[in-house]
């Protein structure tokens, strides 16, 4: 990948009832922010560990019964992705295309990342992966 690991999703069916457990478990501090996303029919919102700059972690809440990860979270829930940010999300999803990986949702806005691009692939190892696009006053 040619970006930085921006967070680690897991799907819970509660962020309220989940967040405790996972401060305890990962010395983690949350800011009490939860992003509705209508697009990708979910509840986020993200954990900070003490070290800034380790990734942040996703608790994924399904926000309405056809939300993509509603399945998921009948089977347990759990880990879900990983989410890199890359600096020409096309580019990225076009090397990922020639490695066999099969684009699962093309860009789209996310409602948690101010409104920067997102998209979703499935690795031939089925590793699922978020690709979130650099934000541009970050691009050099």
């Amino acid at each position: 990948m040619d970006g930085r690991l921006h967070h680690v999703g897991y799907v819970v069916s509660s962020i309220q009832r989940a967040v405790p457990g996972f401060q305890t478990s990962l010395t983690a501090t949350w800011d009490g922010n939860v992003f509705h996303d209508p697009i990708q029919k979910v509840r986020v919102t993200f954990l900070s560990t003490p070290h800034s700059h380790d990734a942040q972690i996703e608790l994924i809440e399904p926000a309405a019964e056809d939300s993509p990860v509603a399945k998921f979270l009948e089977k347990g829930g759990g880990l879900h992705h990983l989410c890199y940010e890359v600096p020409q999300l096309e580019k990225t999803l076009e090397r990922s295309r020639a490695q066999k990986a099969l684009v699962i949702k093309r860009p789209q806005p996310a409602v948690a990342f101010q409104g920067r691009r997102i998209a979703w692939i499935l690795t031939p190892q089925k590793l699922l992966i978020e690709l979130l696009e650099v934000d541009a006053k970050d691009r050099v």
